[in-house]
């Protein structure tokens, strides 16, 4: 059977992160995609002019629609901005049964635009957390949700981490991407232990929907069959050369997006 893998968050009217990258990267890393839509941005590369929420009860009629039909393997969260629609998802996912979720606590776009709702961010943590196989929170985001400056150093980061794995979630992927230095380290906890996941890092304006696109990334793996460490692992390496070859792209003028699909493109331009 087909592994299919669903999306649940924003659309990115321009394209490079949200609901759109998620079902790019689903389809770079062989698995049929489904959505369910949160919110509908007015954004491009330069930044968000507009959100513009979906109302919980339509988020609900989605899950019924695609979970009811679906053989769901995995499912992978985004943009959640009102907590009415955090709870309708959870009391969903709950009904649904749903074993392998994959939980991108979205704050703020890569322009710095804010994605969530304050009073939605406690929402997430009581409701969500504990349902979550794993979360992915950037260093940026696991201080605003624990209260605390960002972490300096892998130990710093070991302590948000465990403090963060005890909200509930099984497992804690804490991304190094915003931090500096010529790696981007990686540290994924769970009760079982910790793993650190290291690759180069490339110096490209264009990383939008870096998050997004990991994040799914990780789905589309467990939805495959693979554990959560290879399914992380393997999608690290898939996000790192999607940033690598980001700057074969030529969209927008502010932070452009990551390159899905840089397996599959020749490197091509359009001649109008």
């Amino acid at each position: 059977m087909s592994a299919i893998a669903v999306t649940i968050a924003g659309s990115d009217s321009g394209g490079g992160a949200g609901i759109q990258a998620d079902l790019k990267a689903f389809s770079a890393c062989g698995v049929y995609g489904a959505s369910v839509i949160t919110a509908l941005t007015a954004q491009n590369t330069k930044g968000v002019t507009g959100i513009h929420d979906v109302p919980p009860e339509f988020v609900a009629a989605q899950m019924d629609a695609v979970f009811s039909d679906l053989k769901v393997n995995a499912v992978k969260i985004g943009m959640l901005s009102q907590p009415e629609v955090i709870d309708v998802i959870a009391t969903k996912l709950a009904e649904y049964d749903v074993k392998r979720l994959v939980l991108d606590p979205v704050m703020v776009a890569t322009s710095g635009d804010a994605l969530l709702q304050n009073s939605a961010v406690c929402v997430l943590k009581e409701k969500l957390f504990p349902l979550a196989l794993l979360i992915t929170p950037n260093m940026q985001e696991a201080a605003f949700l624990l209260g605390q400056p960002v972490a300096s150093s892998r130990e710093e980061m070991v302590g948000q981490a465990k403090a963060l794995l005890d909200m509930g979630a099984r497992g804690v992927l804490l991304k190094g991407g915003h931090g500096s230095g010529e790696t981007c380290d990686d540290l994924f906890l769970s009760h079982e232990g910790e793993k650190w996941y290291t690759a180069v890092r490339h110096k490209t304006r264009n990383t939008h929907g870096t998050g997004c696109t990991l994040s799914s990334a990780i789905a589309a793996g467990l939805a495959r069959g693979l554990t959560l460490a290879d399914a992380i692992g393997e999608a690290k390496e898939y996000i790192s050369q999607a940033i690598k070859a980001a700057d074969t792209l030529d969209v927008g003028e502010g932070h452009g997006p990551v390159h899905h699909f840089y397996k599959f493109w020749s490197e091509q331009k359009a001649e109008i």
